[in-house]
């Protein structure tokens, strides 16, 4: 399959395992190929997603911040509020994971595991492929992979996204006048 893919839906999925290896993920997600597909220069997916008002930096605030702030939302806590006054408190960078310090020897190598895509990720990979075929086109770029993200429905891109007003449809329209107006 991915030798369907153009050199930038390539990047894409490169900058998705640096994105995730930067959070401190295990797995790869749809949240880590839409923040790839947000930082990539160009593309038709990128093109989609600035039009369409959706900012790097407030998706990987987001992404960041995970679902434990949606979970403290939901009982009055204010993760921005307390992540302020720690800071304030301890100092700024107070709450940032800290590497663990590096240990020699043949018992005591840290084998960095290769991150992995989960069950989401595959399965906008796998939808990608559908998108492609179905618009009749023999290669996977960047707006399939958005389209991808975006109708993988257990995935936290999509949802992130659909939170966002972005349904399925209009982004199929927007992407397909983007690639008008490319041609």
């Amino acid at each position: 399959m991915f030798e369907r893919f153009t050199d930038r839906a390539r990047a894409v999925v490169k900058g998705a395992k640096e994105e995730a290896d930067a959070l401190g993920h295990p797995m790869i997600g749809t949240e880590h190929m839409l923040l790839a597909l947000l930082r990539a220069d160009g593309g038709v997916g990128h093109t989609v997603l600035r039009a369409s008002g959706i900012e790097y930096e407030a998706v990987r605030a987001t992404v960041a911040a995970g679902d434990d702030a949606a979970a403290l939302r939901s009982i009055g806590i204010d993760l921005d509020a307390v992540r302020a006054s720690v800071e304030q408190t301890f100092g700024p960078g107070a709450l940032e994971r800290a590497e663990p310090a590096e240990r020699g020897g043949f018992l005591f190598r840290r084998s960095k595991a290769p991150t992995r895509f989960n069950n989401a990720a595959k399965k906008a990979l796998e939808l990608s492929l559908r998108v492609a075929l179905s618009m009749k086109h023999n290669y996977i770029g960047t707006e399939h992979l958005l389209l991808g993200v975006l109708k993988e429905e257990r995935g936290a891109g999509g949802r992130l996204l659909r939170e966002q007003g972005m349904t399925y449809e209009r982004t199929v329209d927007l992407v397909l006048t983007a690639l008008r107006n490319a041609a």
